[in-house]
């Protein structure tokens, strides 16, 4: 059924906006006007498909409540314009990705640098965002900047969106009327975090493929080629036999097919004992220590979360944040409990006089150059490093990255290879035993 973005108007004069479904644009327009509304707008912005979960929307109301609940002259009272009230209901149809964030953050950049004031250049951005659920979301925004909040306060509504260093940035721009430079870190930040996770994935993806393929290539041979194999065998009354360690394997293999529903059962056991521990407050820290600590990627997480925290910090401290105010508020942008677990011991440090950079430093997950840098940063000016030691992390990252791109593909193969040997014996070698025809030959006592 498709879908309409409509505005209308009521009796007393509150401007509503919506997003529903309806067979056709004539009827929708008979079921604004009996429920005594004035249509305004109405424009098609796509096709429901059922019913669909929604979330309330920050500066929205459900047109129900408009209409029954509230009283709109009580609404206007004492106000020189109409207070628009929105609720589009979001459609969880269309994810909204880094890419949508990105592009309308640079779409945001330029319009403002072409002196756009905030309602223009969002409601310029909107007219061409095709993302519905992101569109929904930026007419939130809008609407909480007619009704004269700042931008930040909408984005921090939708924070499961919106990283927090993004939002941090643009709260940054807002409250020292800076907000050019602040939208241009923001895509900086953006298409940093984007081509890392799209190197992680061109690393990753490939190599995932091949050993699964090859796990269902010696599934598949198991339980399907071994066993016609052996039938051969058997019809022709050879004494030759498959390999034992093709056997063996067949039998494995036959009985997990047999009783898979045992095997499921063990996984989802083991899964949900891991996943109820990891929720503890002792096995969430210990995980979060083991995803700094893990072989090959563990330097590479902490690297991404301490560049986050410098770069949060780095931001308020030229807001004009004291050091352990900065703290404070940039811890918000690691979820990491250990990581946080040292800010508030650097925050508490502060609080007794000792070094904030301690305890990054007694961890040994930070390198001796950072803590380097952070010490001469103590001792002249603290922004200045910090704006340094930031562009040495993206450098550090990258050559992380760069190592991870030539250690990883080299761990995989070594698996694979294993893992490719131990198909061509269980499989590939009974299969040309049988191209070869040798057991023919002892079947006619040759």
């Amino acid at each position: 059924m498709p879908e309409y973005l409509y505005k209308a108007i009521t009796k007393e004069g509150v401007i509503v906006k919506n997003k529903v479904e309806c067979d056709n644009k004539q009827n929708l327009i008979k079921k604004l006007k009996n429920g005594d509304l004035l249509p305004i707008d109405i424009v098609q912005v796509g096709y429901g498909r059922g019913r669909t979960n929604g979330f309330s929307r920050r500066n929205g109301i459900d047109i129900d409540e408009v209409m029954q609940n509230e009283n709109s002259s009580t609404i206007n009272q004492g106000k020189t314009k109409t207070k628009t009230k929105v609720n589009i209901t979001l459609s969880k149809r269309e994810r909204v990705t880094n890419k949508d964030i990105l592009v309308f953050t640079q779409d945001f950049y330029l319009l403002k640098k072409a002196d756009f004031n905030n309602i223009h250049a969002l409601s310029t951005i909107i007219d061409n965002t095709e993302n519905t659920t992101f569109k929904s979301i930026l007419q939130d925004v809008l609407t909480g900047v007619e009704n004269g909040d700042y931008i930040y306060k909408t984005l921090e509504y939708y924070s499961d969106i919106f990283p927090y260093i993004y939002i941090n940035m643009i709260k940054v721009g807002e409250l020292s009327d800076s907000l050019v430079p602040s939208l241009e870190q923001a895509i900086k930040y953006l298409e940093s975090n984007t081509n890392t996770m799209r190197k992680l994935k061109g690393i990753l993806i490939p190599n995932i493929i091949q050993f699964v393929a090859l796990l269902v290539l010696l599934f598949v041979g198991c339980l399907y080629t071994i066993p016609t194999i052996q039938s051969v065998y058997e019809e022709v009354g050879t004494k030759d036999k498959l390999p034992t360690i093709t056997i063996a394997f067949s039998n494995a293999i036959q009985w997990i097919a047999n009783n898979w529903y045992i095997l499921v059962g063990i996984i989802i056991i083991i899964i949900g004992a891991i996943v109820w521990y990891v929720r503890t407050p002792k096995g969430k820290y210990k995980f979060d220590k083991f995803k700094y600590t893990m072989p090959i990627f563990g330097k590479l997480f902490y690297s991404l979360d301490f560049s986050r925290l410098m770069r949060a910090m780095l931001l308020n401290l030229q807001n004009g944040m004291r050091i352990q105010e900065a703290l404070d508020v940039s811890k918000n942008v690691v979820k990491n409990n250990v990581m946080r677990s040292m800010i508030e011991t650097s925050i508490n440090n502060i609080l007794d006089g000792k070094s904030w950079i301690d305890p990054f430093e007694k961890s040994g997950l930070s390198s001796s150059m950072v803590i380097e840098m952070l010490r001469v940063g103590m001792q002249t000016d603290l922004s200045e490093m910090m704006e340094k030691l930031v562009e040495y992390m993206e450098i550090d990252i990258k050559n992380i990255m760069d190592n991870i791109m030539v250690v990883l593909p080299q761990l995989i193969y070594s698996i694979i290879g294993v893992l490719l040997i131990f198909v061509v014996l269980v499989i590939l070698v009974p299969c040309i035993q049988v191209y070869m025809s040798n057991f023919l030959f002892s079947a006619a006592g040759l």
